[in-house]
């Protein structure tokens, strides 16, 4: 039997899809339009649990029956174990009818951070495990360096390719009005920060480092996250599309208005489901042509309670009547989901016809022939083991992380010279040990170095950052009740410590964060966006240079978010510490 012209690389991209997209049943079209979480066994056999993946399905059914060609591999798992998970599943797509192989997909898994289920950490707090630890972008922003952040593209890039991810959840930046959220700015998190200007010149460095010049066989994907759709500013996603990014996702909730700034929405629907918020600005203003995946939560409500999500405006609506609206306004895959029945029944029907999947199928379909997947499928495990947190990336890393500390106090106290008694909390004493003589009472002390993450209260599978009673928040960025008496208890702690030693005190700002007693009163305040206790220790005693600005706005208590309005950030005109903040020593 001849060999069918979509195996023929020596054909044009173009001809390769329309041959192989003619082959294809609905069944197996519809399988192309879901992208869906899967899990591995530890030791890289394929999972076929079915309770421990999404929907009951294991491994193999959601392959053979289901026709899924796009997963995203999550949680954390060893990099031999991976590469050869990868082929095993790899090997499973190849056995079917077509071998249409697996895009494989992942959330950023390079910032040094302890966010749980972010990366392949396996280690304590703010370890990445295997592969190179960088700061969070926000921390690319502090030192904002379009250069660095191209060969940190280039990093991820090279270490994806070794385990076999070919598209990137990333990067982050959030809908122009979100840039002015402030200090209710989890939508700030995983971003370039707050200022478009930098934002977009820093993400077209990111996706350059990610697919080069142009898709390829070599690239990683990217998939800008998220477009704001509707009248928001458009100055980010206009970014990414000019970079030439594959893929996008839109901003998955409702699109907010000109006027009081809640969600309405043309239709008073999500984003992804109204076609004059999505395809219009999308296609017809912005030229884009590559591929529309929705945010998780769009078919079957959030993962998260309370996150906003493309179904806010539309829950009336049936799993089928949303995904017949979302590919009605433009949406080629569904993010989160494996419902290709769904799809099959309303083409069937006559609700969605099978040239509107055909549409769809053929962005897919080009992605993975321009990421030459057919060609080059399979990973070498020795390989990405020699890859993934080489030294040359482990020391780029490293180096980004002390560049991007950003120094908001110094009340003569850095940097610290000779060896004096620390007193150490957040930081590890063996690691202090190299720098001075470490002692457990803080009485004995000459100087506490203390480190707080971004203060945070619990809920159900997630971790919501704690802010303080009356801070400002957005419509956008929603949140559960939380009790003000843990932060206050701790805040009373920390505030003791300060005024019984001169402190060094280090936060990592996951997002902006209210500090205003812990600024007064500290002898230096010193923010991080990911970075190991030898890098600010390593900058405390004047062993490498803090270079970090602020890349977003420190607000007051009493600022409210309003007083920048839509689309303007950085404009409180009373903040603690302004956008662009930093001191050197």
């Amino acid at each position: 039997m001849p060999t069918p012209d979509y195996h023929d690389p020596s054909l044009p991209v173009e001809e390769r899809v329309e041959d192989l997209l003619a082959r294809m049943t609905l069944a197996e079209k519809a399988g192309q339009l879901f992208h869906t979480p899967l899990t591995m066994n530890e030791d890289g056999s394929l999972d076929e649990g079915g309770g421990s993946l999404p929907y009951g399905y294991g491994t193999t059914e959601l392959v053979t029956d289901g026709h899924l060609t796009h997963v995203d591999l999550v949680s954390r798992y060893g990099v031999r174990e991976t590469a050869e998970w990868v082929n095993r599943l790899q090997a499973l797509a190849a056995d079917t009818r077509l071998g249409i192989p697996v895009t494989l997909s992942t959330d950023p898994r390079h910032s040094y951070t302890d966010q749980r289920g972010a990366s392949f950490a396996t280690g304590p707090s703010f370890a990445t495990g295997p592969f190179s630890a960088w700061p969070e972008p926000a921390g690319l922003a502090a030192i904002g360096d379009a250069e660095l952040v191209e060969r940190f593209g280039d990093t991820v890039r090279r270490e994806y390719l070794a385990v076999g991810f070919r598209v990137a959840v990333h990067p982050a930046v959030r809908a122009g009005h979100d840039l002015a959220t402030g200090p209710g700015g989890a939508d700030l998190t995983g971003t370039f920060g707050s200022s478009a200007e930098l934002t977009g010149e820093l993400l077209r460095a990111y996706v350059r480092g990610l697919q080069g010049p142009r898709l390829g066989p070599r690239s990683v994907a990217a998939m800008f996250t998220h477009f704001p759709g509707g009248d928001r500013s458009l100055a980010p996603a206009e970014a990414a599309v000019d970079a030439g990014c594959s893929r996008l996702m839109p901003y998955p909730a409702r699109p907010f208005g000109t006027g009081d700034g809640e969600p309405t929405g043309v239709d008073g629907v999500g984003v992804v489901i109204d076609r004059d918020a999505l395809t219009r600005p999308l296609h017809e203003r912005l030229g884009f042509d590559g591929i529309v995946c929705t945010a998780p939560g769009l078919l079957t409500g959030p993962a998260i309670p309370g996150e906003p999500h493309g179904e806010r405006g539309a829950e009336h609506l049936s799993l089928a009547e949303r995904a017949a609206r979302a590919l009605d306004a433009g949406a080629d895959q569904f993010g989160g989901a494996a419902y290709p029945d769904v799809v099959v029944e309303l083409v069937r029907s006559g609700r969605v016809s099978e040239e509107r999947v055909d549409a769809s199928v053929r962005r897919l379909l080009r992605e993975k022939f321009r990421l030459g997947l057919f060609e080059r499928r399979y990973v070498d495990p020795d390989r990405a083991e020699e890859t993934v947190g080489a030294a040359e990336f482990i020391a780029l890393g490293a180096t980004a992380q002390r560049r991007s500390l950003t120094i908001l106090t110094n009340h003569s106290l850095l940097p610290l010279t000779d060896r004096p008694n620390l007193y150490v909390d957040g930081v590890g004493a063996q690691t202090a040990s190299l720098y001075g003589n470490v002692v457990a009472d803080p009485t004995h002390a000459d100087v506490a170095v203390l480190r707080l993450r971004t203060p945070h209260a619990e809920r159900p599978d997630h971790t919501e950052p704690y802010l303080p009673p009356g801070s400002p928040r957005t419509s956008a960025s929603p949140a559960p009740p939380i009790s003000p008496a843990p932060g206050e208890k701790q805040l009373r702690e920390i505030l003791a410590l300060l005024d019984a030693v001169p402190t060094l005190v280090c936060v990592t700002l996951e997002r902006p964060a209210i500090l205003p007693e812990i600024a007064s009163r500290a002898a230096a305040l010193v923010a991080d966006y990911g970075a190991s206790d030898t890098a600010l220790l390593d900058v405390a005693f004047g062993r490498a240079r803090a270079e970090g600005r602020l890349p977003f706005e420190l607000r007051r208590p009493t600022a409210v978010v309003e007083e920048s309005g839509p689309d303007v950030p950085n404009a409180t005109g009373t903040p603690l510490f302004p956008y662009g903040h930093g001191l050197g020593i």
